[in-house]
């Protein structure tokens, strides 16, 4: 009977520090997944600011791609009035040459 006693008490032994092997493993699984979860977060809002970045350069190459577009129709206004101001000059020599 001692005997089994003895054994139940290795068998018990050997069942607990399994159990604190297990516990402190899981102990820094959980550890590792914090830290995995901190980095993920960190990135995620890396990825959001760029997002407000991009969003923010695309309403800055709107606008710049506006401007350049009112910049040439005044340049064709400009170059029409120029346009018409030669033809008048050359009229007006023409007409003094009489």
């Amino acid at each position: 009977m001692e005997v089994r006693v003895s054994r139940l008490e290795s068998i018990i032994q050997q069942i607990g520090e399994a159990v604190l092997v297990t516990t402190e493993t899981i102990d820094r699984l959980a550890e590792r997944v914090d830290a995995l979860a901190v980095q993920v977060q960190q990135q995620s809002q890396q990825v959001q600011q760029q997002g407000y970045q991009i969003f923010a350069l695309s309403d800055a190459v709107q606008t710049l791609a506006e401007t350049q577009n009112h910049s040439l129709e005044r340049l064709n206004h400009l170059t029409e009035a120029l346009e018409r101001l030669v033809i008048s000059i050359d009229d007006s020599s023409n007409n003094s040459d009489y």
